[in-house]
């Protein structure tokens, strides 16, 4: 008895694997009719943040990546050697990165990449690698 007990109560800790290891100790959602990003940190609200993503007949993907790769002084090769402070890429070539045109954050101004104030760059640079690129979700939805 005691072993079936023990059986059924690990079959139904194993099933919620999944759901309890969805939660990513750092999310950030980025709310693209808003222009704004919203960071949780170990499921609270951290930072709100006016970010800038695509501009008029460029795109900022939709949908749900980790960090792959972290680059603190990037510079972009696609757009004339482009500073891309704290950059955090997500999905190819598209990234949360700093800019030096904090005047257009809240409004749509990039070619595609979620563009921050530096000192948010940063301080979101930080806590991606304070958590880890695997355990960091970036969120990006309409």
């Amino acid at each position: 008895m005691k072993q079936r007990i023990l059986a059924v109560v690990g079959i139904i800790m194993l099933s919620l694997l999944p759901v309890l290891g969805a939660a990513a100790p750092l999310i950030a959602k980025v709310d693209v009719s808003a222009q704004t990003m919203t960071v949780l940190y170990n499921g609270e609200v951290a930072y709100r943040w006016p970010v800038s993503t695509a501009r008029k007949g460029k795109w900022t993907p939709r949908g749900t990546w980790s960090a792959k790769w972290l680059s603190k002084h990037h510079k972009s090769s696609l757009y004339n050697n482009a500073p891309m402070p704290f950059a955090i890429f997500f999905n190819g070539n598209y990234a949360i990165h700093g800019t030096n045109q904090v005047s257009r954050l809240g409004s749509p101004a990039s070619a595609g990449c979620v563009r921050l104030h530096p000192d948010h760059a940063a301080r979101l640079f930080e806590l991606t690698q304070r958590v880890g690129k695997q355990n960091m979700r970036v969120v990006i939805q309409n």
